[in-house]
């Protein structure tokens, strides 16, 4: 397949994909998947695009809600992103994360999709809390490297980067990307399909801003942060709840990529 030439793109994930971040549910969420099939769009006008990614799902969860009615829509592309959420609670077992995104990997390439997923930024270095979580996620990271190399899928290194655990690249909440965060995703994906005019100036920093906050004003960050987002986050844990829960994939079926999802 020519670069930038596909017809049928699928995106597989959980709420990074799904866009959240990037927009909201009164206005419409837009994400990287959204933006990377809109640069694909302007390179091969016509691109048919479904994405089934639904917040809150886990690797296994992805793998059986969404995988079969992918394959049915016979991609010549797929993203498959999932399994932070399964780091993300107390108990894990990376190997079997790991077999359910190889499980997708081997049955999408086997119908002759080409397949992209990402490796997850150290979430130790965004969100000082979650310091115990950022070494299942680089060695996540390291279980899908193997597994995408098994299968022929290509990855978006976003792991990488210094620059992919700059705060302003990240909603309020630091779990998802923000609008910045998810514009530099689509171009890391774009980059690793070798889309025209692709390059790596998403993994170039920032410019400077002023570091002369106070330490307090840190921990206050900290503070406030745990009090409105991990503290609701444990408490759907606890009740054994998802954000999740009762929602469907927001374009079920493949669009013009113009079309409002429905």
């Amino acid at each position: 397949m020519p670069s930038g030439g596909y017809l049928r793109y699928v995106a597989l994930g959980d709420s990074q994909t799904e866009g959240l971040g990037d927009g909201d549910d009164e206005t419409g969420l837009r994400g990287w998947a959204d933006r990377l099939a809109e640069l694909l769009d302007r390179h091969r006008p016509g691109l048919r695009y479904a994405n089934l990614a639904i917040r809150g799902r886990k690797a296994g969860e992805v793998r059986a809600e969404q995988l079969a009615p992918a394959l049915a829509m016979r991609p010549d592309l797929a993203t498959v992103v999932a399994g932070v959420n399964d780091v993300l609670r107390p108990r894990v077992d990376l190997d079997e994360v790991a077999g359910h995104l190889e499980a997708m990997f081997a049955a999408l390439t086997a119908q002759g999709a080409t397949v992209v997923t990402l490796t997850a930024p150290d979430v130790g270095r965004i969100t000082p809390l979650a310091r115990p979580i950022g070494r299942r996620v680089l060695a996540l990271n390291d279980r899908v490297r193997e597994a995408a190399a098994r299968h022929g899928v290509l990855v978006a290194e976003t792991a990488a980067h210094p620059v992919v655990t700059d705060p302003r690249l990240w909603s309020a909440d630091r779990l998802h990307a923000g609008p910045l965060g998810h514009a530099r995703i689509a171009a890391a994906v774009a980059q690793a399909l070798d889309l025209p005019g692709s390059d790596d100036t998403w993994t170039h920093p920032l410019p400077a801003e002023g570091t002369d906050a106070a330490a307090w004003r840190a921990v206050g960050a900290e503070v406030r942060w745990a009090g409105a987002f991990l503290g609701p986050w444990l408490g759907r844990r606890l009740r054994g709840r998802s954000s999740g829960d009762g929602r469907r994939a927001k374009r079920p079926t493949l669009l013009p990529v113009t079309a409002p999802a429905r």
